[in-house]
């Protein structure tokens, strides 16, 4: 291979085949750089020792593939390239196949500026062959063959499920595919494996898992594709304890196999207690908690700043900012997204100066030294009560959640804004929690109906199952997040393996019976024959890599991605099909005006 040559090699009779990676054309003599995914070696070609292979070498251009066949020789010292493995040895070359020519480039896999986006995605096959993807792209396989050996040898099953299933939407939109053979209807592509894996649980395979291809069609960011691969896994009889050790166990086998060390077993946090220090279910540990300093403030301090005295006021600390000037706190402003009333104080000095005691007792709470920038969160006192209290409870009010959630995205912001300043994001500072008992329930406005948080097999606790006709709001999940520095790397819970208990998280979600049966009637029955308790989870095997590699899209870990517009550039899909072929189908197109 490319990379594999060495000092020792020197003498030797050896045969090199790869791309023109660049040539120097020095008259008698012509230097080319071979690559392939191992990296490169220097090739000479000498007229005086071969006037036949310098002639043809003169042909060589860029993106060539070629056979090169001749004897490795040490450099002269002052020719060593310190920068490449290969650096010490060249090959000079006796003979030369050009095994195929290239035609100008859009760009080169050596360019050390990139081309946009968009030509990179529509010339992949050029893209991949640039060392940063050969490096992802090889990370990938290796974490996800950690991966796979580490969950072996816990005594996991790899057993893969159906792609094309029913359509029990999860969410988001299924990706459906018609059936020539029962016209008008549909399979559907599996936004995950749920079901399947629940179901071989019944079956007696009770360590399972599987890297699986899932489909959501759903609007994309730069860390959700249509197409996904994720890390599934499922265990009979576990505690969710059991399953956190299990992640963290693949989880350290993965990041050690992309040589790094994590420190196990990871932060806890309930959900309650992340939205109340950090504003958001996947908090980013790297950056300081935020505090609660409604306390600091007198009542009569409350009322004139018009502060909301029985909600939240929260106190964001971004560490050693320095002074800021005016314009910068000004610009403060529109990074602040108000949710419910929220209101923002960007200038603590004024607070300082016209309320010092106050001022004072804040900047101590909150352990401020005095280069560190502080920004209040506030609900308005214009703005509504905060709910009917819950005093045996430590859940979140809605109106108290819209001062945290505002609190929680400026904290980001503002630290994105100052990274600079001070080395919040660290390479290699991993800060991996689990964030446990998840509200069961979301609330939707629109619908004016509940909605599972994470999925309606997902068990509530049983101490709350009393609430779950009384009380939705109220009943926790054992559900549970895994998160690395603001980002949820996957999602599990222990799940419903009793068919009545399911069918009354199906009832309180509003389907009827009839409905019920009809989406799921299969898994109902399912469970009626001796069903153990099970649970598990998946996680996000792009994003995993994505962090690993330090890219800042999930198009960088993924050889063949979609665009923004959850298109193929390179094979231009999607694409009208023959009106032949919905004819047998029995579709028909009708496009949107």
């Amino acid at each position: 291979m490319c990379g594999a040559l060495r000092a020792s090699d020197a003498g030797k009779k050896v045969v090199l085949m790869g791309w023109v990676n660049r040539r120097r054309d020095l008259g008698q003599i012509i230097f080319v750089d071979v690559r392939d995914r191992t990296g490169v070696t220097q090739v000479v070609f000498n007229h005086e020792l071969n006037a036949g292979v310098h002639e043809k070498a003169e042909a060589l251009r860029n993106e060539f593939v070629i056979a090169a066949i001749g004897t490795v020789k040490r450099r002269n010292a002052d020719t060593i390239n310190p920068n490449i493995p290969t650096g010490e040895v060249e090959l000079v070359v006796e003979e030369l196949r050009i095994l195929n020519v290239s035609k100008p480039l859009p760009f080169l896999p050596s360019d050390t500026v990139l081309a946009n986006e968009e030509l990179r995605l529509k010339y992949r096959y050029i893209d991949l062959r640039r060392d940063a993807m050969q490096f992802n792209i090889e990370l990938r396989h290796k974490v996800a063959l950690a991966i796979r050996e580490n969950l072996a040898a816990q005594g996991f099953f790899e057993i893969e499920t159906p792609f094309m299933t029913r359509s029990t939407p999860e969410g988001a939109r299924d990706y459906l595919v018609p059936s020539r053979v029962s016209p008008g209807s549909f399979y559907a592509l599996p936004q995950s494996p749920q079901l399947f894996k629940q179901i071989l649980m019944i079956s007696g395979f009770d360590k399972y898992f599987q890297i699986v291809r899932c489909f959501r069609d759903e609007d994309l960011r730069a860390d959700r594709q249509p197409e996904f691969t994720q890390i599934d896994l499922e265990m009979s009889y576990p505690q969710a304890e059991r399953v956190w050790e299990v992640v963290e166990s693949f989880l350290t086998a993965a990041f050690k196999a992309a040589g790094h060390e994590i420190k196990t077993p990871f932060l806890r946090m309930d959900f309650d207690d992340a939205i109340r220090q950090y504003g958001i279910d996947k908090p980013d540990l790297r950056l300081p908690a935020f505090t609660d300093v409604g306390d600091c403030f007198s009542p009569t301090d409350l009322e004139t700043l018009a502060i909301h005295k029985d909600l939240p006021v929260i106190a964001i600390r971004i560490p050693h900012v320095g002074e800021l000037s005016r314009k910068e706190r000004d610009d403060i402003k529109p990074l602040f997204v108000a949710k419910g009333g929220a209101r923002v104080f960007e200038d603590f000095k004024r607070i300082e100066t016209k309320f010092p005691d106050a001022g004072a007792k804040v900047r101590l709470k909150a352990g401020a030294a005095e280069d560190d920038l502080l920004v209040l969160v506030v609900g308005s006192a214009q703005a509504g009560s905060s709910g009917d209290a819950h005093p045996a409870s430590k859940r979140v009010t809605p109106a108290e959640l819209a001062i945290y959630a505002s609190a929680g995205l400026l904290r980001v912001a503002l630290s994105q804004k100052y990274s600079g300043r001070h080395k919040f994001f660290q390479k290699d500072d991993y800060r991996f929690l689990w964030v446990t008992n998840f509200p069961m329930f979301e609330w939707d406005e629109g619908e004016r109906r509940w909605n599972a948080a994470h999925h309606p097999f997902t068990s509530p606790h049983d101490e709350d199952m009393d609430k779950l006709e009384s009380d939705p709001a109220m009943v926790r999940a054992l559900a549970y997040d895994v998160v690395l520095n603001g980002t949820e790397l996957g999602s599990g819970s222990i799940r419903i393996h009793r068919q009545d208990v399911q069918s009354r998280i199906f009832h309180a979600l509003g389907m009827t019976e009839e409905e019920a049966r009809s989406r799921f009637g299969f898994f109902l029955e399912a469970l009626e024959y001796g069903t153990p308790p099970h649970g598990g989870i998946a996680l996000g095997l792009d994003r995993i890599v994505m962090i690993l590699a330090g890219a800042d899209s999930l198009r960088e870990v993924i050889p063949f991605p979609k665009t923004a517009a959850a298109k193929d550039l390179m094979m231009e899909a999607p694409t009208p099909v023959a009106e032949g072929q919905l004819r047998e189908l029995g579709i028909g197109v009708v496009l949107k005006k």
